[in-house]
């Protein structure tokens, strides 16, 4: 047995003007929506309410490259080669990208960080079998040498990378 239950609340201040029904049957679609998205006034409390506090966030310089192809990317390379295999739509991804910076502007000397829309680049994620995002491969000499999913923090994305710069090929 299944129990459907629906309230509605309607500010007194609210003025419908004529008694109305508010059995969702009994609505037009439109009004019950109107009804039923009334919004919350926001409460007023000292101990809710924080000042707006400044972060300080540095400036990352993202140099966007031509290549005629992944590959060419990959074995031009000078430093191993993280990328990011990701979607705009998927939420993790997008926490990522702070933290891909953070990590961008920390190893900078060691390793280079490439962003691959996966749905812009099937073919590149087809060829990797991109099949959760986000995707992390890490490149060395243009062959692949670790992979891994999911979003992480900073300094355990650093510290897996690091670990796997230190180990010799």
């Amino acid at each position: 047995m299944a129990v459907c239950s629906t309230a509605v609340a309607v500010p007194s201040s609210c003025n419908l003007g004529r008694s109305i029904s508010l059995e969702p049957s009994k609505l037009s679609a439109s009004r019950w929506l109107q009804l039923t998205s009334l919004r919350r006034l926001p409460t007023r409390s000292r101990r809710l309410s924080a000042l707006p506090q400044r972060r300080i966030i540095p400036k990352v310089e993202a140099k966007k490259q031509t290549f005629s192809s992944f590959d060419e990317l990959l074995e031009k390379s000078d430093k191993p080669v993280l990328v990011d295999f990701y979607a705009t739509w998927c939420g993790p991804c997008q926490f990522m990208v702070p933290i891909l910076e953070e990590v961008s502007e920390k190893l900078k000397d060691k390793i280079q960080v490439v962003k691959i829309d996966t749905e812009k680049y099937t073919s590149i994620a087809n060829q990797y079998k991109i099949e959760a995002l986000p995707t992390f491969i890490i490149f060395r000499d243009g062959k692949p040498c670790d992979r891994f999913e999911g979003a992480m923090p900073a300094h355990a994305l650093i510290q897996r990378i690091e670990s796997v710069l230190t180990v010799p090929q």
